[in-house]
């Protein structure tokens, strides 16, 4: 065999080869599943203790992702919205470039323009701005193509980040009104597909992949009311299962079959705490106190209805139509809970698909996480608990020792060690075993939104300052 010939059939082999695992290169990780196969990871972590490095940062809550020698984050400063690229062994920063910004869409105060993380394959990396759209770069910094997206309307800004699949960038928009999943060509940028999510309002989940039987890939993506698998090739809806909140955060994560996932709604959405809505026909007949056929804000009781206007009046009329009454009234009845759900089929699989839930102290905001057979959940006032997975029974339930307070960024493991990390910025490290007990308790000292990262012996955290790099050993 002739040396060209060699080295062509090595050169095709190294381009189909899957990213090294010790590469991170989405929102949590591997399918957003939070874990990783890294080793060596400390215990004990802060400004003196198994740093690596540190890097300031300007503000955002995107996650890090990490491929090859890069790290890549967005951020914003003043009204320049950027996307920045390190050095993984040093932290220095490579390049930044700026996206454009055709508007500034208000956003909840536990939200950024820079909160959707990048995602990358190894060439490029991929980044999403709701005041923009989608962009891509090269790992230099190249700009390689753009397209503009939106105006968005959600009542606490986008947030979800965008995954890659078959050659494709796909990226959920839940919004108010006008929701959709779009899969977008990742060498040109040009629309693959893009279907309606009509029953979606004001979600911020990333999707997750899951390939059935037969090989077939879908976009798994919990919204309002429903989870909801689409056709990674055409979009096309293939199944769905009912009895989520009417606002998921969350992203899901798989195992064995099965799919955990965590919405809350509102206090209002525990059972026990719901409230019965009328039928529109019914209140109209009562509350319609100027008789003009809808409802402004004047004419709903002062509590506990009042407080909803805001979310529910979809068009910003300031007065609800009969569609909007009707989501009021599916809103608050749905109710929050960690859902196991079986994957797979055809249709409406709600029958018979949910194989346990549970209703107490549900995150908002953080992600489930599955390792080494327990499942784990904290919620953003942080209260954790354990299950068994394909049971659902709870192993233990409490409060983080030495971490307590909020919680907005989403568990990781790896190594034997889980990781939870307070708004506070108290990285908690725990045992594998569902006990909740803590090895270590590492106060970083600044406040902490995003996700960390884990990869080839190190952890990355971003703080509301910095960017920084643990690990025991400088790395090779």
């Amino acid at each position: 065999m002739s040396g060209k010939i060699c080295m062509g059939i090595v050169s095709a082999l190294l381009l189909a080869a899957p990213l090294a695992a010790a590469d991170w290169t989405q929102f949590r990780g591997p399918n957003g599943s939070g874990v990783s196969d890294a080793t060596g990871l400390p215990v004990e972590m802060g400004p003196e203790t198994n740093l690596v490095w540190r890097t300031e940062v300007p503000p955002g809550h995107s996650s890090p992702v990490l491929v090859k020698d890069r790290i890549f984050l967005t951020a914003f400063e003043e009204d320049i919205l950027l996307t920045l690229a390190f050095e993984r062994s040093s932290g220095k920063v490579l390049w930044r470039r700026e996206a454009p910004r055709p508007r500034q869409e208000k956003v909840d105060n536990r939200n950024t323009p820079a909160s959707p993380s990048p995602v990358t394959d190894g060439k490029s990396v991929f980044v999403f701005f709701p005041d923009f759209g989608l962009l891509a770069y090269d790992l230099d910094g190249k700009e390689l193509w753009r397209l503009p997206l939106g105006p968005f309307h959600n009542v606490y800004g986008m947030g979800a980040s965008p995954i890659l699949i078959d050659g494709k960038v796909v990226l959920v928009c839940d919004q108010n009104l006008d929701s959709f999943v779009v899969a977008v060509d990742k060498a040109s940028g040009a629309v693959a597909w893009k279907t309606p999510r009509s029953e979606a309002t004001s979600g911020h989940s990333t999707p997750v992949l899951y390939t059935t039987p037969e090989g077939e890939v879908q976009v798994v993506v919990p919204g309002s009311f429903l989870l909801t698998a689409y056709s990674a090739t055409t979009g096309k809806k293939v199944w769905w299962v009912r009895g989520l909140s009417f606002e998921m955060k969350s992203t899901p994560v798989i195992q064995d079959g099965l799919l955990f996932v965590n919405g809350y709604g509102s206090p209002m959405n525990q059972p026990g705490e719901q409230v019965e809505v009328p039928t529109w026909k019914d209140f109209l007949a009562e509350g319609d106190a100027n008789e003009n056929g809808v409802v402004d804000k004047r004419e709903l009781p002062e509590e506990p209805l009042s407080s909803w206007f805001g979310f529910v009046d979809l068009d910003g009329s300031g007065k609800l139509e009969a569609h909007e009454w009707e989501y009021l009234r599916a809103a608050l009845a749905s109710l929050n809970g960690m859902l196991a759900i079986r994957l797979g089929g055809k249709g409406d699989m709600t029958e018979g698909a949910v194989v346990w839930q549970y209703r107490r102290n549900v995150p908002q905001l953080p992600s489930p996480l599955v390792y080494d057979d327990v499942l784990y959940m904290i919620n953003d006032g942080g209260i954790a608990t354990s299950f068994r997975p394909a049971s659902g029974e709870v192993i233990r339930q409490g409060r983080v020792e030495g971490a307590l307070g909020q919680y907005y960024a989403s568990p990781v493991a790896a190594d034997g060690k889980v990781f939870l990390l307070s708004r506070d910025g108290k990285l908690a490290v725990l045992k594998p075993d569902g006990s909740l007990e803590v090895l270590a308790v590492n106060d970083l000292g600044e406040s902490c939104y995003a996700t960390p990262a884990i990869a080839d012996g190190r952890i990355y955290v971003r703080t509301e300052k910095a960017l920084y790099c643990f690990g025991k050993q400088p790395r090779a």
